[in-house]
């Protein structure tokens, strides 16, 4: 995870390093497919794995656990964000 994250920042210096040269500017339209295509290999990777897809309903159950409760603590820290800092509820 570390070596992901690290190799992130990386491109994210050597980008703002390089941000003046022109053909970076179009690179920007093939990032989109990359991430497809990689969705795509990822998906083919899973697919083919017999030990996911035999245990398929109990991971899914699993992440739809995970999911919505997610989003229900997106949705609940937004409303106190809204009335903490929209809705007067704060002394100024």
């Amino acid at each position: 995870m570390f070596t992901v994250i690290g190799i992130m920042f990386a491109g994210i210096f050597i980008g703002y390093l390089l941000r003046k040269l022109q053909f970076l500017k179009y690179t920007v339209r093939t990032i989109s497919y990359t991430i497809f295509l990689l969705l795509f290999l990822l998906g083919i990777a899973v697919g083919s794995n017999e030990q996911i897809m035999n245990n398929l309903p109990k991971l899914g159950g699993q992440a739809l656990l995970i999911a919505t409760a997610t989003t229900a603590g997106s949705v609940l820290a937004a409303w106190g964000v809204y009335v903490w800092f929209f809705k007067g509820g704060r002394d100024a």
